[in-house]
């Protein structure tokens, strides 16, 4: 019959972690602003409820057993899994959010959209509170229906659905562009609309399961439909066909001449108003209120 372990105080775990981290008793005494009689006594305890000795001295100098070295791996985790814990019980007394949803349309630039993100989790971390941030990349009627369904707290889409208010957040700039060697290109002239039919035009999947829209779709003859933006780049650096796509998203393969405008007699820039939309701005959480606070602030000076 194996032998009954008594229940181990975080806080014995938490001296043994100072001691080995700074490096000593009297350091650890320092750091947890404790005496030294008190990290002695504490390891004392530790070491009388395992079965198994964490410490051994070399000297005057304490150092881990194998088994200690284990042991301190795994009680890192339960010491940091604690102070979670108190953190997120912090963060629900003052109302703020464990979960922000956030859905986002995949045309809206990523360096903004992870600058904000990385602003929003520094002030957490300043605070010592906790959000999850739950992201979904959606496009076109797939942003309204994530408003519809209640899925979402907070949205950055490129209407305002009925029923909500939005305000306006940044213009995305849209270019007809294609690969160098594109037949459209090698017509050295301007481009009618009758042109682009002529061609496969390069299209992102809706992701509206109710509502589907097809967003710049000229009616051409061939049209290949895909599931991310990031995918038709990729074809469109393959020369696989012609789509109007977000600057921001291919201004590194424009500079490199990998992609090149289209010559269109007119709509070869397009802009595209994005907004911010909250779920309920009534009854939406400090923290949900700071990420919009955030995502309007940086898409004010998108260069910053």
């Amino acid at each position: 019959m194996s032998a009954k372990i008594p229940r181990i105080a975080l806080e014995q775990w938490c001296v043994l972690q100072a001691v080995v981290d700074h490096g000593g008793f009297a350091q650890a005494a320092e750091a947890l602003n404790k005496s030294q009689s008190s990290i002695s006594y504490a390891l004392r305890k530790l070491q009388e409820q395992l079965p198994v000795p964490v410490l051994t001295l070399n000297g005057r100098k304490a150092e881990l057993t194998t088994a200690g070295e284990v042991l301190l791996r795994r009680s890192r985790t339960l010491v940091d899994e604690a102070l979670a814990l108190e953190r997120l019980a912090a963060g629900l007394a003052q109302g703020w959010e464990p979960k922000i949803r956030l859905a986002v349309e995949i045309v809206f630039p990523p360096d903004l959209l992870l600058g904000a993100l990385e602003s929003f989790a520094n002030g957490c971390r300043e605070k010592s509170l906790e959000t999850r941030i739950l992201l979904i990349e959606s496009v076109l009627s797939g942003t309204d229906e994530a408003l519809f369904s209640g899925e979402v707290d907070l949205v950055i889409s490129g209407r305002v659905p009925p029923g909500f208010l939005g305000s306006p957040l940044l213009q995305v700039e849209f270019l007809a562009v294609a690969h160098p060697e594109h037949p459209l290109h090698r017509l050295g002239r301007e481009l009618s609309a009758r042109d682009l039919r002529q061609h496969r035009q390069l299209v992102v999947r809706d992701s509206g399961l109710l509502r589907s829209q097809d967003a710049s779709w000229l009616g051409a003859e061939e049209r290949w439909t895909v599931s991310h933006l990031k995918t038709s780049i990729q074809a469109l650096k393959r020369g696989l066909g012609f789509a109007w796509v977000p600057r921001e998203h291919i201004q590194t393969e424009l500079e490199a001449g990998v992609l090149k405008p289209l010559p269109l007699q007119e709509g070869a820039s397009q802009h595209k108003e994005l907004y911010l939309i909250f779920a309920d701005r009534d009854n939406a959480g400090p923290a949900t209120r700071k990420l919009a606070e955030i995502l309007m602030e940086v898409c004010k000076d998108p260069q910053r």
